[in-house]
Order: structure tokens, then sequence, then C-alpha cells
């Protein structure tokens, strides 16, 4: 039976993949290419051994395919002295474009395969960079559960990649604490190729207990343990303004490794939450951690002890200043250092 689409993970389908568990049909689709081109591969590489490509693999691009029906032709032939076929259609987003049948019409044409797919082919059908236009087919697939759809997003930098990182981490069998998690998704930004090549890089040099630590990140990415988003939000939550200079400072010597931007970006996430925590009706820890989007209790204590600094109005006023600071830091009415303007702008933190 297919997967809920709430349970359809980048995760949750590399690792069924990973142990040769195929479904006839994947429909890839969204912005972020990383997953869609990763997942592609990893099909390939567990359906078909390197000899039994040459006559098992067919890869079509979209703007080859003149008539879809060659493609449900193709998918219904049996393999060649193995147990499966892979159809892959790349760039689905231009089937049909360039002899005017129309992309969707063109793909929906494939309903009628996904009504009753070969099980020995597995069908992948890769549209990167939007949403599918053809929905006949989508439904077709999740109707009949003859396959699965997996929506690619784009993450945004913050929680969203602390969590695909958490996610990959567990899938891997590895775990990791908050610390090294806010390194490691602070390090990275919103670039998922770059933070799950780390990712794997890091899984071999765990030692017996699977566990990624900020010593083991500092060692093998570069990263300091001592001074990087994850202190500096714990000092100011603190109120702790000799550490938090000291972030600055280091900041400032390196800059290549603390881009302005993402320090930004991790203060108004933090104080945006923080708000959200002081203005929560429902008091209990639950309710805590639903308000502020969270499952780590430990979380939800740190903005307890943040909540006996920063009261409801400082938290508005730092929201404000996070604004002006991210505008002016990127050029707009301002020819102020980056530098200077992330300096200022604690300095107004710790002093609200």
């Amino acid at each position: 039976m297919a997967a809920k689409k709430e349970d359809v993970t980048f995760s949750g389908l590399l690792k069924e993949i990973n142990a040769k568990k195929f479904r006839p049909i994947y429909v890839l689709h969204g912005e972020e290419g990383y997953f869609i081109d990763r997942l592609e591969e990893a099909i390939v590489e567990n359906a078909l051994s390197p000899d039994e490509r040459d006559f098992n693999l067919n890869i079509i691009y979209g703007a080859d395919v003149t008539d879809i029906r060659n493609v449900i032709s193709m998918c219904k032939q049996y393999p060649a002295m193995a147990q499966h076929q892979v159809v892959v259609i790349r760039e689905a987003q231009v089937v049909g474009k360039l002899n005017n049948k129309g992309n969707a019409n063109e793909l929906n044409q494939l309903k009628h395969y996904a009504a009753q797919p070969l099980t020995s082919t597995i069908l992948v059908v890769c549209n990167k960079g939007e949403a599918i236009k053809g929905k006949e087919f989508v439904d077709a697939v999740k109707k009949n559960e003859s396959g699965v759809v997996f929506r690619s997003d784009k993450l945004r930098e913050g929680r969203p990649m602390e969590l695909a990182a958490m996610d990959y981490i567990k899938s891997q069998g590895c775990s990791i604490d908050e610390k090294a998690l806010s390194m490691l998704s602070s390090n990275v930004g919103n670039d998922i190729s770059r933070l799950y090549t780390e990712i794997d890089k890091l899984k071999i040099l765990v030692k017996d207990d699977k566990r990624i630590t900020p010593e083991l990140i500092e060692k093998n990415i570069g990263i300091s343990k001592d001074y990087n988003n994850f202190e500096l939000e714990e000092a100011l939550s603190r109120r702790n303004a000799k550490k938090a200079f000291e972030i600055i400072n280091y900041y400032e010597k390196n800059p290549k490794a603390n881009p302005t931007v993402v320090t930004v970006s991790m203060l108004f996430g933090y104080f945006s939450k923080l708000l959200l925590y002081r203005a929560a009706t429902d008091r209990s820890q639950a309710g805590l951690m639903a308000a502020v989007g969270t499952k780590s209790a430990f979380r939800v204590k740190k903005f307890e002890e943040a909540s006996r600094y920063y009261n409801t109005l400082a938290c508005v006023n730092i929201i404000s200043w996070i604004r002006e600071c991210d505008t002016k830091s990127k050029g707009i009415k301002s020819r102020q250092d980056a530098n200077a303007l992330l300096r200022e702008l604690i300095y107004k933190i710790l002093t609200s």
C-alpha cells in the first residue's frame, strides 16, 4: 500500500529504496532538485546491477517525448535477464511542450498505465523546479496505490534545515545533540546538497555510539564548537555580554565561515519564538512546545530562562531591530559594514 502523504519523506523513501523495496511508479516533483536527483540515483543503483543497465535502463528526456504512448509501451515490456527494468523520464515539465500537445494533457495519458502498471517495471517521473502539471496522472497513482508521489520542497534556513538534518541522521542510524545540530545547519545555510554531504562524511567518522558531536564537527568540518550561532543564542538568552561579544569578535575575524545573514536569520527565528512563548495561552509543556514549534522539552526550558530577561515589549523591539539590521546589511539605505551592524544589534539586544 502506498504511504500516506504525510509519511512520504526523503529519508523514508531513501531507506525503503536502499532496502530494495520498490514501488512501480515514483512521481518526484518540486523546487528542490537535490532530493529528486538523489532518489532517482538510488533507484537505479539498487534496482539494477551495472551489467543489467545496458538492457534494462531507459532514460528519456521530456523534450524528446513526442508521444507518451511510446513511453507506456516501453513500460509494458519485460526486463531482459533481470528482475526489474527502470524507465526514467527526466525534465517531465517539458513533456508535450515542443509539439504543442500541452504538458499536462500529455502527462495525463500516463493515468491509464498507473491504473495497472507492470510490477517488474519501475517508472520514475522527475519534474524539477515546479509542481507537476499532470493532475489526472498523479490522482491515478494515488487512487490505485500504484506508486508514490513525493513533493520536493525547497527548505528554508534555520529550523526546517535542522529538522531535515535530524531526519536524515536518524535514517542513517546515527544521533546528534542540539548544539551539534545547530552548528551543522547554521554552517550550510539552505544548501541541502552540502548538508547531506557533510552528514555522509560524519557518519563514517562516528564512534561506536554513532553519535555526531560538536567536537566531531569542529575537527572535520571546521566549525568552532565554542564560537557559533548556538553559543551566541545561549549567551543572549542569559544576557551574557562577555560571551556574546567574544563570539562576535570571532565572527569578525572569520567572516566567510560566519556570514551575517545567517546569524541575523537565526536571531529573528529565536526572538520570534520567544515572543510566541510569552504570548502562549496554554502554559502546559505540550502547549508551549506547540506554540514555539518544537518537540524538545530542552528548547522550551531555554525559552523559559530567556523570558526572565526579555519581556514582551523587549521582544517586539528586538524583532524590529533585527529586521532593520537585515535590511541595512544587504545594502538597502545603508553602506555600513555588516559586522558593525551585527555588533550594534547585539548591543541593543543586551541592553533592551
